[in-house]
């Protein structure tokens, strides 16, 4: 591709060797997600020490709400990746520009709007998952700052989207590094200093926003042809905008449904009170760490595909699901043995040892999520691969799989098991999804081998 940037050459897909390839841009990603969950951690971690166990409870309270909320124009972002990475795969340079400007046009209006419709929305929905009296004041006011600064994580999510597609997992790292010791540092300044509580905890969210935007829109105005963004040239291509909501919106959808799922058993959590809202908080820090980097190596598959998909190379796309898989297979043996002997451990970073029901919650939760693993790397693979392949529709399919399963637990199982049941939620979602995805999955691929023998004719 010519006038490409470096980092497209250097992360060419579409030809030579498969593991080393997506192993480095796997680990990058990787890294990416754990520095910002172990950042995210060590702001929690700063509340529930130097604050109370309700300003945790509060602070985690609100991760389902914040999933909700943002899953859908994240959605959005990952239909710009597809996008770019089919072009790539066309050797098509003369559209990429489009699309870079448009998406970052709608990631600045998505922002904007979340901005807004966050201060109207946070307490009635709070409300609506029924928050405890006792925190929902403080979660509230965490939640409305949360939403300040939306329009920069808009721009930072889209802008390592379009990265991301040309094969840069580095530098939306670097950005995140950054922005992740700013948000360490205002924890500590705002919390410990100023004793502001979730209001500092919230305050330092977006202050590491805002250094994660800068980066990456820094990033984008020096990188070369075609993916350099002038900001003269931001516009809402009609055709770039259709292409991108297409893949974007269901993938969306299916995180929002996700997030929604979610939401119905934060709502059984609720239930527990304070204690075991702070313990599902401490443990979903855990699980996210796990969790995001199983989604590194399924996140490569969506370039991969993307690439592979624009060239016209099915079977390429099945080698990098085989290689995904035996790298998140390897890692999740890793994570299994690591949270299985340490669960304790890790959760006395955040509770004081004195929290004898957080710790017995939180220990209970991770060796049951951690048992459930394998599944959800299975499930990350397959959904990204259909969405790297513009099947966006049945990946969302997948995830009113997992809702309905969700759903049930909630309704059901939580009031007949109680916490246990709470425990069970994820994998029992993550089964669901896995039978839907499996049938799935083998029919996008026989297609795509159908559409390759139909070129050849």
């Amino acid at each position: 591709m010519k006038n490409s940037s470096k980092q497209s050459v250097k992360m060419d897909m579409l030809h030579g060797s498969l593991f080393d390839k997506m192993l480095m841009f796997a680990m990058p990603l990787a890294a990416c997600s754990i520095l910002q969950q172990l950042f995210n951690s060590v702001g929690t971690a700063v509340v529930g020490r130097f604050a109370s166990s309700e300003a945790l409870a509060a602070v985690g309270s609100n991760s389902s709400v914040i999933a909700l909320m943002v899953t859908l124009f994240s959605g959005i972002s990952l239909g710009s990746n597809v996008v770019i990475a089919n072009y790539i795969g066309q050797n098509d340079t003369k559209r990429i520009p489009r699309v870079v400007h448009t998406a970052v046009s709608l990631a600045l209006l998505s922002g904007v709007f979340l901005l807004i419709l966050g201060q109207f929305v946070a307490h009635p929905i709070l409300l609506l998952m029924g928050a405890p009296k006792d925190i929902i004041h403080l979660a509230t006011i965490y939640l409305r700052i949360y939403f300040l600064g939306m329009p920069f994580f808009m721009l930072y999510d889209f802008g390592a989207s379009i990265l991301r597609s040309i094969g840069d997992t580095h530098r939306p790292m670097y950005a995140l590094i950054v922005s992740g010791v700013v948000n360490v540092i205002l924890n500590l300044l705002f919390v410990v200093v100023f004793h502001m509580g979730v209001a500092g905890a919230g305050l330092a969210t977006v202050g590491a926003n805002v250094t994660s935007a800068v980066q990456i829109l820094y990033f984008l105005t020096h990188e070369e042809l075609p993916i350099r963004l002038s900001f003269k040239s931001l516009t809402i291509d009609h055709d770039a905008v259709s292409k991108i909501l297409k893949i974007g919106v269901p993938a969306g959808l299916q995180g929002m449904v996700f997030s929604l799922a979610n939401v119905c058993i934060q709502s059984g959590i609720n239930s527990f009170g304070a204690g075991g809202i702070a313990g599902s908080a401490v443990e979903l820090n855990y699980e996210y760490f796990a969790y995001y980097l199983v989604n590194a190596f399924a996140q490569t598959v969506v370039t991969f595909t993307g690439q592979n998909y624009g060239a016209g190379k099915p079977e390429r796309i099945w080698m990098g699901v085989k290689v995904s898989a035996l790298m998140m297979i390897i890692y999740w043996a890793f994570t299994f043995c690591v949270l299985m002997l340490g669960a304790r451990t890790f959760a006395l970073l955040f509770v004081e040892a004195s929290e004898l029901e957080i710790l017995k919650d939180t220990e209970l939760f991770l060796h049951i999520s951690v048992s459930f693993f394998p599944v959800l790397g299975l499930l990350c693979i397959l959904r990204y691969t259909i969405q790297g392949a513009g099947y966006t529709n049945l990946a969302m399919l997948s995830g009113v799989s997992e809702m309905i399963a969700r759903v049930l637990v909630s309704l059901y199982a939580v009031p007949a098991f109680g916490y246990l049941a709470v425990c069970f939620g994820d994998p029992t979602a993550w089964i669901a999804a896995v039978l839907f995805l499996v049938p799935a999955f083998i029919f996008v691929y026989r297609r795509l081998l159908r559409m390759r023998r139909e070129q050849r004719v």
